[in-house]
């Protein structure tokens, strides 16, 4: 517990250090212009497919999950808005939500860096955003599939429901549900472990990025809950930005996101250097004559 409260203290005197707090800011913005247009994007693509209401349903009621109270009547009403023009739409969409996404990655890869206390300098400016899309593509593969789990969890949760004995069908139920959480928390935090190994110029091993990833993960989920008690039972972000408060409370959930992610790499920039310090010490006794 003491090398625990240790850490803790640590990580976050490095995080004001290091300017966490205007990082998170700048990976937010650039958060909130990719999220909304990838959305409707998805759900757009969602509603040409076979069974495509039923899909698009299920995609909204997972969305209602995750986002803070009133963005998704924000998201509904750009869809529903939008909804006719299916082929400007897929396409002004993808182009600028894979914009706003790359903005994010060099935001978070500037946040990686100083966590390491990495030089400026370690990668070229076109070397620097190539890596960035590489972590956007990185990052799609495992929410791509987690999102489709997800989504298609209700009618997977249905037919396993049918064809399961009756005194069994609660048991299935709580294991089903039980998995689905945890679907998204491995994606969590596989996600972010890609983040932290590729996001940084020095070579680290998958073991030492996941406590770093398993951190931020509980610390997000746990600022989510408690953001979300606070928007619907205390305050009303309409009450003081009008017709602007569920934009404002979407762009404050996505610095709570980018602020858990950029905690994480603190916590493994520290274990990272913990470990230089260890190897160094080991070397100088290493090095160091024999006494008669």
């Amino acid at each position: 517990m003491t090398r625990f409260l240790l850490h803790l203290r640590k990580v976050l005197w490095h995080a004001f250090d290091d300017d966490v707090i205007n990082t998170s800011k700048a990976a937010a913005y650039s958060g909130m212009l990719m999220l909304f247009p990838a959305l409707m994007v998805i759900a757009t693509l969602l509603a040409q497919g076979p069974g495509g209401t039923t899909l698009e349903g299920e995609f909204r009621a997972t969305l209602a999950q995750f986002l803070p109270a009133d963005s998704m009547d924000l998201f509904q009403y750009a869809l529903h808005t939008h909804h006719t023009l299916t082929a400007q739409l897929v396409l002004s969409g993808s182009f600028l939500s894979a914009f706003a996404a790359l903005g994010v990655m060099l935001s978070l890869m500037e946040g990686f860096r100083r966590a390491y206390r990495l030089p400026r300098d370690a990668w070229g400016f076109w070397e620097r955003r190539s890596r960035a899309l590489l972590l956007i593509f990185i990052a799609l593969v495992p929410m791509s599939l987690a999102t489709l789990v997800i989504i298609f969890g209700r009618q997977i949760e249905a037919w396993m429901i049918a064809n399961a004995r009756h005194e069994l069908r609660h048991i299935v139920l709580l294991f089903w549900r039980m998995a689905r959480w945890a679907v998204a928390l491995v994606t969590s935090i596989t996600v972010l472990s890609a983040l932290y190994k590729f996001g940084i110029k020095i070579k680290e091993h998958w073991a030492w990025v996941i406590p770093g990833a398993i951190a931020s993960a509980l610390a997000w989920f746990l600022a989510t809950l408690a953001f979300g008690f606070y928007v619907t039972r205390i305050v009303n972000y309409s009450m003081f930005y009008g017709s602007f408060g569920a934009g404002i409370a979407t762009l404050v959930w996505l610095y709570i996101t980018s602020f858990s992610a950029l905690l994480g790499a603190e916590l493994n920039g520290v274990l990272f250097r913990e470990r230089q310090a260890q190897a160094s010490l080991s070397g100088e006794s290493d090095s160091a004559p024999s006494s008669l």
